[in-house]
């Protein structure tokens, strides 16, 4: 893996995050003070209602819409034990409908942003990430990340063990569980301990503060953006973390040097004259994962169309005519497309089911070359991803799990004249559209006049054109139109005036 880069644009208002490798940009970060990102929260939520239908219940947690949480996401006490725990999956779990009921007051945490018309996402288990620790405070589960390798978690998970047996033995709470992230894997014997003792800390002052707050209040709020680039996105591949204020940098480094030394040290306070992200063309790169094409160096490229039910990728040769064939031509340009397609979700921060349509292979050898290709290269994404092999019809079939809403999402809003529908209907059908309105409304009603206002666009061709056919249901309905062009209006509204 190359080595990395993360560039950081501060401002009060926005911090937007790019993670540079080999000079191109492959991530994206942006958070908003105003629309800071709630995964991860802890709230003390309110039930206000529950769908045994649905096996799920809408949570009030102070929010603009409900919070969902389903049966799979509740936790619940095994008999005989203290330990809550989820159903496992060959077990059928209890209905939701006898674990919680309406008006009760519960503690939750979010695991999914609200998306679109979505409202968040919830789970009765809690869990407080560190910086080298995960801790499960309902369970007494000792973990290893699945990101570091076989052979060193057994020994990771006994030592781990130990420890938290030794820091709990005199403690009359239970101990909590604990997993351990892969930035642990060389962490000390002390530096877990420090983990551990912040960990319950927290965990104590979230259980004080669900005592004395009322329902619908926030019990523990995540880092912000700063602060999890140390914690999440930092790695030993890392070589720089470069951020272009003073302040900022004071004080990421001071939060820094006392939870994550090792990420600290690479800290940098970016000095040029020049704007932070002109150094690798961030903003040009932000603009191009706005749009519905992405070319590829070979001459092909790529049309991403991203809708609420799923996104699509096409690939097309355009024009590569580079290979001594047309196969070996398909075969190159649908193994560059496997890296840029992989490079594209994670910069457009695309989740849901994914459709992607490589050009048809004629031989197996090169599906197969650029499946296995393309699997590698998603393998590098932080997001859990999974991929099929190629369906009859020659389509790869994906996911990738969507946890916070899209980059286009976060960006962008419906263009007010097409709502979102991506075009608009012509000047003409506006018009025919106007001139049957006209007929309808003469019908029900006598006015001396009919007036039209809308576009100038739509205006000017029944001035032209169209005059002989406004003429002609001028005189059909016995009644005079005049018209009226309005700056304000878009081509496809309009306004029929009674005089």
């Amino acid at each position: 893996m190359q080595q990395q880069d993360i560039l950081i644009n501060w401002s009060p208002q926005e911090t937007r995050v790019a993670i540079v490798e080999g000079g191109s940009v492959q991530e994206l970060h942006i958070e908003r003070s105003l629309e800071r990102g709630l995964v991860g929260n802890i709230y003390l939520g309110k039930v206000v209602r529950v769908l045994p239908g649905m096996q799920s219940a809408f949570i009030d947690i102070g929010l603009e819409r409900a919070a969902f949480l389903h049966v799979a996401d509740v936790w619940h006490r095994q008999e005989g034990g203290e330990a809550p725990m989820f159903a496992r999956k060959h077990e059928t779990p209890e209905p939701i409908e006898r674990q919680i009921f309406e008006g009760q007051s519960i503690m939750v945490q979010v695991i999914k942003d609200p998306i679109g018309s979505k409202g968040a996402r919830l789970s009765t288990q809690i869990s407080i990430a560190g910086r080298m620790l995960v801790f499960l405070p309902q369970d007494d589960h000792i973990g290893v990340s699945q990101k570091i390798p076989a052979q060193e978690r057994d020994a990771l998970r006994q030592r781990l063990q130990n420890l938290v047996q030794e820091i709990c033995s005199n403690s009359q709470e239970p101990s909590g569980g604990f997993i351990l992230r892969t930035n642990g894997e060389d962490a000390s014997d002390e530096e877990l301990c420090e983990d551990i003792a912040y960990l319950r800390k927290t965990w104590s002052r979230i259980k004080s503060s669900a005592l004395r707050l009322p329902p619908m209040s926030v019990l523990h709020q995540d880092l912000n953006l700063l602060q999890r680039v140390l914690r999440d996105l930092v790695t030993e591949h890392t070589s720089s973390i470069r951020i272009d204020s003073r302040e900022q940098f004071e004080l990421l480094q001071a939060f820094g040097q006392e939870f994550m030394p090792s990420a600290a040290a690479k800290l940098q306070l970016y000095k040029g004259e020049r704007p932070i992200f002109d150094l690798y063309a961030i903003d040009q790169e932000i603009a191009k994962a706005l749009g519905k094409r992405v070319d590829l160096k070979s001459g092909g490229y790529l049309i991403v169309d991203q809708t609420e039910a799923l996104t699509t990728i096409d690939v097309n040769t355009g024009g590569f005519v580079g290979a001594r064939n047309f196969d070996d031509t398909i075969f190159k340009t649908n193994l560059e497309a496997a890296q840029a397609i992989a490079r594209q979700l994670r910069l457009r921060n695309l989740g849901g089911i994914i459709i992607v349509d490589f050009i048809d292979m004629a031989q197996p050898e090169h599906r197969d070359q650029v499946l296995a290709e393309f699997k590698k290269q998603l393998a590098r994404d932080r997001v859990k991803t999974m991929a099929g092999g190629f369906s009859q019809l020659g389509l790869v079939e994906m996911t990738r799990k969507r946890t916070r809403e899209s980059l286009a999402h976060m960006l962008c809003e419906p263009c007010p004249c097409c709502q979102g529908k991506g075009s608009v209907k012509t000047v003409r059908t506006i018009c025919y559209e106007i001139l049957r309105e006209i007929l309808r409304e003469a019908r029900q009603f006598n006015p001396k006049e009919f007036r039209i206002v809308a576009h100038a666009d739509v205006i000017d061709l029944l001035l032209e054109e169209e005059s002989q056919h406004l003429a002609g249901l001028s005189d059909f309905i016995g009644k005079p139109i005049s018209l009226q062009a309005e700056a304000t209006l878009g081509q496809e509204q309009y306004d029929i005036v009674l005089l």
